[in-house]
Formats: C-alpha cells, sequence, structure tokens
C-alpha cells in the first residue's frame, strides 16, 4: 500500500496496562517508545507518555518511515511502590519491593501501515502481553 507520494504509510502503536492482581488499569505508567530501521540499526527514542485512568496510553509518536522494530519501556516499578505503599498505610510491611520486574522492555517487528495495539497484563511478579486489536 502507498500514498499518492509513493512512499509507505507510517506504522502507529497503542498500548494499555491492566494490573491483573487486583483487575484493574494500572494508571500512571510511565512508558517510553524507541524505534529502528533495521536489526543492526541504533535505537532511536521517539517519546513517551503515560498510561490514564483507563490504563491507555493513545499518545505515542508514529513511526518513522523505514521503522522495522519496536520497543516499549514500560516504567512499573513507581507503580508498584506507590500501590504497596497506599494499601499499606496501616499495615506492616510484607516485602521489601512492590515488584518482581522494575521494568517492562517489550520489542516487537512491524510492518508499514499496519497498526501496533499491545497490551500489557500485569501484576507484581510476572506480566505476559500480547498484540492486540
Amino acid at each position: 500500500m502507498s500514498t499518492e507520494t509513493g512512499a509507505l504509510p507510517s506504522s502507529s502503536v497503542s498500548t494499555h496496562i491492566l494490573d491483573t492482581s487486583v483487575g484493574r488499569p494500572a494508571e500512571g505508567v510511565a512508558i517510553t517508545l524507541t524505534a529502528r530501521s533495521g536489526r543492526d540499526a541504533e535505537w532511536v527514542t521517539l517519546g513517551g507518555s503515560a498510561t490514564d485512568a483507563d490504563g491507555r496510553c493513545k499518545d505515542l509518536p508514529a513511526l518513522p518511515e523505514g521503522t522495522t522494530h519496536v520497543r516499549l519501556d514500560f516504567e512499573v516499578e513507581a507503580y508498584f511502590d506507590k500501590k504497596q505503599a497506599e494499601a499499606q498505610q496501616d499495615a506492616p510491611r510484607v516485602r521489601d519491593s512492590g515488584a518482581f520486574f522494575p521494568e517492562v522492555a517489550i520489542t516487537f517487528a512491524v510492518t508499514p501501515g499496519e497498526h501496533y495495539h499491545v497490551p500489557l497484563l500485569l501484576n507484581p511478579f510476572g506480566y505476559s502481553v500480547y498484540r492486540g486489536s
């Protein structure tokens, strides 16, 4: 598929996070989007955002023409630290850290013109990811 200028349309990425330990969206998780144009190319940071009250991040930048690989970096440690502090205001400390994985990095290949929705299912001791729609 090409545009009137002959260039391939850019790809786009969106994501959301569900905290499966409570069955609710994870709000306020910082996300960084990086991309590269080839297996051996350097990663370039394109931008970042944070999840909203619905756990969604809808405002990530479009991918530059020629992008072949994308990485989403989720900074989950601060989210779990805040969640643990709120839950244990009047309770004894249960464990030293709010998350076993302080960050989650998801790398995937892209095709020009496609939209990629990549949900993250998260809990303090594990995560799962898939290509959504």
